[in-house]
């Protein structure tokens, strides 16, 4: 039955390119556009058939990462690509329609991150082997979206170009102070520290982020300006001049947008400027993905703009500026993704096959969700007063940023 069920699903699902199903009892069945080039899969026992039917969104990723469903020539890029194409044909399926509804109705309680629930969240992500993090990413542990002003540029470029463009949308000057809220290993906290002689507060719910950008602070005699603390952003006091946050808003979970939006209000000073860049959605308010929740961000969620506008606008907030930047993540996971795999060897001693398979399919389906499905990256400018920032964008394309002005005082900081 649970064949012949993922036959027929198949059947009316697979609308663009191809696919060949190899079954457990050795059928082989073709689905899709005829003369395309299938995507060959072979399913090697029928639970997992059965898992198919009943919870696809899930079962592929567990399947693909146990060994129960493989790809011939491991196109697993290919396979993505395929899955993600065809998935709007599901869209008006009686049950995919119920499933959409009870994933909704579910997302508020599996996005419900208090304190102690968000910094568990964080630990099961961010505190993996600091070396797994060395193997893919740039030398700076940049983990978020890079800014390729070029395609030829390398990771290491747009990572450093993603910085500057996120410091002239901060307009800082020296001596002023910055709360970097998610502040990871550091590098976005100690460059603005180096470079733009600003005084920062990072905070992260990881120990392992916490102790590396430490050990980076003080190896670059940095102490003085940029201070690292193991904490949740929602138990900072005082207030900031400017107010960063990278990557960090995707953890916080839409039960608690008008919570993290408040206390940006909250510690931003009466003139200052809050930049927050998140991935996004460009479709209407979802959910995430359960293979994604269950095994690589507990907790997680990409928000729809029309759900962090609403709370922004609701606490108080001026959008100043919102950018999308679309491609770029897709262009920063293909580079994560060949540099791991040239290091999976070093991988597997680290953890084991199974992890990284894991690992490969989070980085391959992420970066076909950013290029072929409706993922993006918002960058929302925000202040407290209407001109905090300038009218129009021109300082954004004015030549590099840098400290120029002599430093000001610092407001006093606290973090507890």
């Amino acid at each position: 039955m649970w064949q012949w069920l993922l036959v027929k699903i198949l059947n009316s699902l697979i609308r663009k390119d191809a696919l060949a199903v190899r079954m457990p009892d050795g059928t082989l069945h073709r689905f899709g556009a005829d003369g395309a080039e299938p995507v060959t899969i072979h399913i090697h026992d029928m639970d997992t058939v059965r898992r198919l039917v009943l919870n696809p969104d899930l079962a592929v990723g567990e399947a693909y990462m146990d060994g129960r469903m493989t790809i011939d020539d491991d196109e697993l890029h290919r396979f993505l690509r395929l899955a993600t194409r065809n998935a709007d044909a599901s869209a008006g399926s009686t049950l995919r329609g119920i499933m959409v509804f009870m994933r909704m109705l579910a997302r508020n309680f599996a996005q419900y991150n208090p304190m102690g629930r968000a910094r568990a969240n964080a630990s099961h992500h961010y505190d993996l082997s600091g070396e797994l993090y060395d193997l893919f990413l740039d030398a700076d542990k940049q983990y978020s979206c890079a800014y390729f002003r070029s395609p030829n540029n390398s990771l290491e470029q747009a990572q450093a170009d993603k910085k500057a463009h996120i410091a002239r949308k901060l307009l800082l000057e020296p001596g002023q102070s910055v709360l970097d809220i998610g502040c990871g290993w550091g590098g976005m906290g100690l460059t603005l520290a180096r470079d733009f002689g600003a005084r920062v507060t990072g905070v992260t719910l990881s120990t392992e982020q916490q102790a590396v950008a430490r050990r980076r602070a003080k190896s670059e005699g940095l102490e003085d300006r940029a201070e690292f603390h193991l904490m949740d952003y929602r138990e900072v006091t005082g207030r900031f001049d400017r107010i960063v946050s990278v990557g960090m808003f995707e953890h916080v979970g839409v039960p608690h947008y008008r919570e993290y939006f408040r206390n940006v209000r909250e510690r931003l000073a009466e003139d200052g400027v809050a930049l927050i860049h998140t991935i996004g959605r460009s479709t209407p308010p979802g959910f995430t993905n359960p293979w994604i929740t269950r095994y690589i961000f507990p907790g997680g969620y990409v928000p729809a703009m029309s759900e962090a506008m609403e709370a922004i606008q609701k606490e108080g907030l001026i959008v100043a500026d919102v950018e999308v930047l679309r491609l770029h993540y897709a262009d920063t996971l293909r580079h994560w993704y060949n540099r791991f795999m040239a290091n999976i060897d070093r991988a597997r001693e680290i953890y084991d096959d199974r992890f990284c398979r894991m690992w490969r399919y989070y980085l391959a389906a992420s970066e076909v969700g950013f290029r072929e499905g409706v993922q993006v990256v918002f960058q929302f400018q925000l202040c407290r007063k209407v001109d905090a920032v300038p009218l129009t964008r021109d300082y954004l394309y004015s030549g590099p940023p840098s400290a120029r002005k002599k430093p000001k005082p610092a407001r006093d900081r606290q973090t507890a």
